[in-house]
């Protein structure tokens, strides 16, 4: 099966091409834009199809990062996957990206139990608890620095992603989390495919309100 992945989540703009009958990955292409994922993402898959010489026609399998991260990155991406499934009329799996962190560390440290947690600024951190095995030990949820302590005392777990950070009272430059999208292709060939299409995962909604004092025009 030939699977393209697709992240828009974070900074990185990224798509891959997997086989995922051999386990190799045809293609990873990834550019660090932090925004403006709309206008580069085609560009990219165009550019990762091609290197992997599969043809969009070829493909077998879309998976995508459904979030939380970037409220308008998250919903480019779907969008972008959603319409390139039901076009080549594939199959079309989201993959959160709590699990893509998650499953970036165990790949390195398989030793102990994984919480991926996101700085979400605002005293959130978009968190989630993994088993060695990469099982899911809670739904991804927002709390807060105590929680996510009480988290790491009782799981026994390590800390990876941005809010790591937070657990330090030291001041420290921390990256933004970024999305390995190979990983992002391998966790989507294992997903079971949902009855309903992918959508984004989020757990705040977006920054931008309505503004007061407009009414709105009735037809």
């Amino acid at each position: 099966m030939k699977l393209l992945a697709i992240d828009t989540a974070g900074v990185d703009c990224s798509a891959a091409v997997l086989d995922a009958t051999t386990g190799q990955m045809l293609s990873v292409v990834s550019e660090r834009i932090g925004k403006g994922h709309a206008e580069r993402l085609m560009a990219m898959v165009e550019e990762a199809v091609g290197t992997a010489d599969v043809p969009l026609s070829g493909i077998e399998r879309i998976g995508v990062t459904i979030g939380p991260g970037s409220f308008t990155g998250i919903r480019v991406g779907v969008a972008a996957a959603r319409g390139f499934g039901l076009a080549l009329g594939v199959e079309t799996v989201g993959v959160s990206t709590l699990h893509t962190l998650a499953q970036m560390h165990l790949n390195a440290n398989s030793s102990h139990p994984v919480i991926a947690a996101m700085d979400a600024k605002r005293d959130e951190i978009y968190a989630q608890v993994f088993a060695v095995d990469g099982k899911p030990l809670t739904s991804p949820q927002s709390i807060d620095v105590e929680q996510l302590r009480r988290w790491v005392d009782h799981f026994g777990a390590k800390v990876t992603g941005t809010a790591s950070a937070l657990l330090d009272d030291a001041n420290k430059t921390v990256e933004p989390d970024r999305f390995d999208i190979a990983t992002v292709a391998r966790l989507a060939a294992l997903a079971d495919v949902a009855v309903d299409l992918p959508k984004p995962l989020y757990l705040r909604g977006p920054d931008a309100k309505p503004q007061d004092g407009f009414a709105l025009l009735r037809a």
